[in-house]
Formats: C-alpha cells, sequence, structure tokens
C-alpha cells in the first residue's frame, strides 16, 4: 500500500507543478519544490523526476487548451524561424520547450548557436538593432556564455558554444543529449502542422 500512495503523491506533485509550469510561474525545479511543499512531501523519493512533470505539462496542455496550444507554439516556432535567419551565419539550433513543444504563451525562445568569438555574436546582435543583455548559464556543468533580448515581442534566450562544441549538453528533462533543431528541422515541424 505504500508504494501505491507514493505513486499517487508523485502524480499529485507532477500535475501540479505541471500547472504551475503552464501559468508561467515557474520553472521544473522551483514547480516541483512548490508543488512539494504544497502537498506537505519532503521525502525525494515521493518528488516526481523532469520527465514525469513534463509528461503531465503535455497532457495538461493537450487537455486544456487542445487546438489553442498548437496554435501558440506554431506561432512561436515562427518568431524562431525569422530570428534563425538573422543568426543564419552562428548555426542557430532550436531547443527547450518550442522545440519539444511543451512551451507556454509566457516561454522563452531559447537557441544555440556557434562561434569561437563571442563578441562577433554580439556585435552582429547590435548591426541588427537587437538591444541585449549579456548572460551566463550553468546546463549539465558548462558555465555558457551568452544573451537574453525581445524579438517580435517574445524573450529570447540565446546561448553561444565554441564551433567545435557541437555535442548537446545533457537535458535537464531526462539527462539524454539535448534534442536541438536546425532551421530545416523547425520548418519542418511546421510543415508537419
Amino acid at each position: 500500500m505504500a508504494h501505491k500512495n507514493t505513486s499517487r503523491r508523485r502524480l499529485l506533485i507532477a500535475e501540479e507543478a505541471a500547472k504551475l509550469i503552464s501559468e508561467g510561474a515557474a520553472d521544473f525545479h522551483s514547480a516541483k519544490q512548490k508543488a512539494a511543499t504544497r502537498h506537505g512531501v519532503t521525502a525525494t523519493r515521493d518528488l516526481p523526476d523532469n520527465l514525469e512533470i513534463e509528461q503531465a505539462l503535455i497532457a495538461r496542455q493537450s487537455l486544456f487548451e487542445g487546438d489553442q496550444h498548437t496554435i501558440m507554439v506554431d506561432g512561436l516556432r515562427q518568431t524562431t524561424l525569422a530570428l534563425m535567419t538573422v543568426l543564419a551565419k552562428f548555426d542557430p539550433h532550436l531547443v527547450g520547450g518550442v522545440l519539444s513543444g511543451t512551451a507556454n504563451a509566457f516561454s522563452e525562445i531559447q537557441l544555440h548557436v556557434f562561434s569561437d568569438d563571442l563578441e562577433a555574436v554580439a556585435i552582429h546582435l547590435l548591426n541588427k538593432n537587437i538591444t541585449y543583455r549579456s548572460i551566463e548559464k550553468e546546463i549539465a556543468d558548462l558555465l555558457l556564455p551568452g544573451f537574453e533580448f525581445s524579438w517580435q515581442g517574445k524573450p529570447i534566450e540565446l546561448l553561444v558554444f565554441d564551433d567545435g562544441a557541437r555535442i548537446s549538453p545533457a537535458s535537464p528533462i531526462d539527462g539524454k543529449p539535448m534534442a536541438r533543431a536546425s532551421k530545416a528541422k523547425v520548418t519542418a515541424l511546421l510543415e508537419r502542422g
């Protein structure tokens, strides 16, 4: 019976975390912590992993948003394609919720670009009249430089990898290499509709 209660708690926490994420109130980690607190759960074994939360998020979006969610994600992907054209010389690749389809109206578009010269990327953004803020973000024990800015009214996170570093870092969702999509793959996602 204890196993059944643990499984039920994990599911409840995953569903609550998915609700928080879909409302734009939290990322996976903080949503999990808030949901656990709301349910009075402190044991790590009772917490869902990020993959369970992502599955709950997909189910929630399908149930409550349906076609509207698909339309919103397609809009974000269209915006992404326009930006990928501007950034073409840095071989941009889409990652994250816009790629997986779990993005919400508050999600930032996350791109990985490749250049051995961070300053060249910064100058390119300025030449395109893009005002940015420099950032550093840790992904799978890698501290990556990048930029945050707005493009066509959408928040963008652009991380810069060394040109030779084409291996995807581990995904925070499942620990496997992070899925990346080139401009051609994003176009194919939109054509599949």
